[in-house]
């Protein structure tokens, strides 16, 4: 079974905005890869707070926050933005 990626409606708006597609795309499958027992090189980290439950994906300034179902085998993107925005 694949993984399903689900996005919110804000995440898409900036991705598409930005053309940032294949980059959150990649960061995304390398996650995939290393919770698959495999290793890649990636900054992931996982929230506090307010975002309990979530996890980070640092690409550059961008930020990808996220929320995992493994029984479902689903990433929901809840929010992807620069630093300093995507807390907010």
């Amino acid at each position: 079974m694949t993984w399903r990626i689900d996005y919110s409606r804000d995440s898409l708006e900036f991705i598409n905005k930005h053309k940032l597609q294949n980059k959150v795309r990649e960061e995304l499958r390398k996650f995939l890869v290393v919770i698959n027992r495999g290793q890649a090189p990636i900054n992931l980290k996982k929230l506090e707070g307010k975002w309990t439950g979530y996890y980070r994906l640092r690409k550059g300034k961008i930020r990808i926050i996220f929320y995992i179902n493994k029984l479902e085998k689903a990433l929901y993107i809840e929010r992807v933005d620069f630093r300093g925005n995507v807390y907010k």
